[in-house]
């Protein structure tokens, strides 16, 4: 089944999804960037739920409640160790461990956050080049999670992601 890939631009806290993914290093504490906006709107039961579930390998991904959130829950992907940098490898990696979540816990949306791109120094070109293959190519196993959208804060991540997403989603000529 394909997966219907969408690109907003806003506070991801706001996604209208069942879920919400938040970008976390390996021994899941909350700091700054999208893990500082979750734990303020969603409280902090949701670092202290997270962090009990750590540490857990980098390119994995654990679930928690979502605290004062609406979401049915919030999942974690550890995109970085303590060092707080990631790699293209570890970007795909979490990706897919989190849609694999998100389809074994039941949901069919879930909102992503551009993985690495903040404290991680990741390039935001290149983390949305491997997000939206990684979500094309999963897509094709997916047994529940029928939308993915991409939220991004700024408007230069909401235009790289959306020219990405576009091309992805054009039929091929031959």
């Amino acid at each position: 089944m394909a997966v219907i890939m969408e690109v907003v631009r806003g506070d991801i806290t706001a996604a209208n999804t069942e879920a919400i993914v938040n970008a976390a290093n390996n021994h899941l504490w909350m700091g700054s960037g999208v893990a500082g906006a979750i734990k303020t709107k969603g409280g902090s039961v949701i670092e202290q739920e997270a962090m009990a579930k750590g540490p857990v390998i980098p390119g994995e991904a654990i679930f928690t409640g979502a605290g004062q959130l609406r979401f049915k829950c919030i999942i974690h992907g550890a995109v970085m160790g303590q060092d707080l940098r990631t790699t293209d490898k570890l970007i795909r990696q979490t990706t897919i461990a989190c849609l694999n979540l998100a389809d074994k816990l039941g949901l069919e949306s879930v909102a992503f956050p551009a993985f690495g791109t903040g404290v991680g120094g990741f390039p935001m070109k290149a983390c949305a080049n491997l997000m939206v293959n990684a979500v094309r190519t999963w897509g094709d196993l997916a047994q529940r999670v029928k939308r993915v959208q991409f939220c991004l804060f700024d408007e230069i991540g909401y235009g790289l992601f959306k020219l990405v997403v576009d091309q992805k989603q054009k039929p091929r000529e031959e």
